[in-house]
């Protein structure tokens, strides 16, 4: 008798994390005022990644797409918590999703 686990389903596609993030662009990369849909698109992000294999997807998706595009981390790492998530992040281009986790905030 052979037993099989269950799946776990991922909640999102990298294609939608890039498309909640899309509207922060221009403040990843030049700073200034942060956009009020990119605040939204945080906060999605963070209510669809509860759990640690999502969020570990999460990371995943925006890791390459960060390089990509040219973002400047510190902004990026600042973003969660400058849009009133409790979320610290640390991503960078030689972040190991595998071992990371986004933290809550103590």
């Amino acid at each position: 008798m052979m037993v099989v686990a269950p799946h776990a389903v991922q909640a999102f596609s990298c294609g939608q994390v890039v498309t909640m993030l899309m509207p922060c662009l221009n403040y990843l990369k030049k700073g200034g005022s942060i956009p009020a849909n990119c605040c939204g698109g945080v906060k999605d992000l963070a209510n669809l990644a509860k759990t640690r294999p999502d969020r570990q997807a999460a990371c995943k998706c925006i890791k390459p797409a960060a390089k990509s595009y040219g973002i400047n981390y510190d902004l990026a790492n600042k973003l969660p918590k400058a849009c009133g998530v409790n979320y610290k992040i640390n991503i960078s281009p030689d972040i190991d999703c595998n071992k990371y986790v986004l933290l809550y905030y103590s």
